[in-house]
């Protein structure tokens, strides 16, 4: 297999949706965050520009890997081929999922007597 996986991720970020594509996505070393590296955009042509794809490139211009919180993802997939990366208000009700935290510390096993 000589091509390259890539893999589609789907995430919350300020009320919208971002699908971003890369080569790399991880555990990473940060406890409830997911590693995603090497992103891949399509490439750039003179004749036609796309305006969503530009603005999620700019944003991750310059970033070698970024970290997601666990909860903000909604999805990943491993892809044959690279789609548009895009931002995306997010369909459907005016309802937002409460963050919920991934750990609960504390050592006090007396909790819920």
């Amino acid at each position: 297999m000589t091509s390259k996986r890539i893999f589609k991720v789907l995430f919350l970020n300020q009320g919208k949706v971002y699908e971003i594509y890369a080569r790399s996505v991880s555990q990473g070393e940060l406890f409830g965050f997911l590693a995603v590296e090497e992103l891949v955009f399509g490439e750039r042509s003179s004749v036609v520009v796309d305006p969503a794809e530009e603005r999620i490139r700019s944003e991750f211009a310059g970033v070698r890997r970024s970290y997601i919180p666990l909860h903000s993802v909604l999805r990943v997939d491993e892809v044959e081929q690279q789609g548009i990366s895009k931002i995306s208000a997010v369909e459907g009700s005016n309802v937002a999922q409460f963050p919920l935290p991934v750990y609960a510390p504390g050592g006090d096993s007396s909790a819920g007597k």
